[in-house]
C-alpha cells in the first residue's frame, strides 16, 4: 500500500485545472472560460470535443482525456446559459 506521499502528484495537478489549446495557442484555466469570447469558445469546445471522440486519447493521455471533458461540458453549460439569455 502506498503512504500518503504527496511528492508523487504531478505538478500540473496541483493547480487549478487547465487545458492546453493548440487552436488557441495558449494555456487555459477552467474559471477563464467565463469571461472567453464566443468564438473562442466555439473553437475550445470543438477542440476538446474531437479529442474526447477518439478513445484512443484515453489510453495514450488519461489525464488531457479527463481535463477535456471538464472544459468541453463547463463551455457547453456557458454556451447554453448565453443562448438562453
Amino acid at each position: 500500500m502506498r503512504s500518503g506521499n504527496f511528492k508523487d502528484i504531478p505538478p500540473q495537478e496541483s493547480r487549478e485545472k487547465w487545458f492546453k489549446s493548440h487552436l488557441l495557442s495558449r494555456e487555459i484555466e477552467l474559471k477563464e472560460l467565463y469571461e472567453m469570447s464566443q468564438q473562442d469558445l466555439d473553437l475550445l469546445m470543438a477542440e476538446t470535443a474531437e479529442l474526447r471522440s477518439d478513445l484512443g486519447n484515453r489510453e495514450r493521455n488519461i489525464g488531457k482525456f479527463c481535463t477535456a471533458g471538464y472544459f468541453l461540458e463547463l463551455a457547453r453549460i456557458i454556451d447554453k446559459r448565453r443562448f438562453e439569455s
